[in-house]
C-alpha cells in the first residue's frame, strides 16, 4: 500500500537535505502514517485505515461517520 493517508490523502514530500557546506541532496519527508482501526456504530463494524495522526486527531472530533462521508465526497478514501 501507498504512503498516502486514506483520510487526507497526504502524501509524501520532496525537498532537500542541506549540509553545512550547503551541499544539496534529494530527500522525502514522509507523512506519519499509523494503522488504525475504528469502530463504526451505526454499521456495527470495525474498520481498518491508513490515516494520518491530524487525521486521528480529526475522527476524534468529528466522528469516524462524518469524516468518512467528508473523505468519499472528496474522493481520497480507498477502500
Amino acid at each position: 500500500m501507498a504512503r498516502v493517508c486514506q483520510i487526507t490523502g497526504k502524501r509524501p514530500q520532496t525537498g532537500n537535505n542541506v549540509s553545512h557546506a550547503n551541499n544539496r541532496t534529494k530527500r522525502k519527508f514522509y507523512p506519519n502514517l499509523q494503522k488504525k482501526r475504528f469502530f463504526i456504530p451505526e454499521e456495527n463494524k470495525w474498520i481498518t485505515l491508513k490515516v494520518s495522526t491530524n487525521a486521528i486527531k480529526t475522527i476524534n472530533k468529528k466522528g469516524v461517520l462524518a469524516v468518512l462521508k467528508e473523505a468519499n465526497a472528496k474522493g481520497t478514501l480507498s477502500i
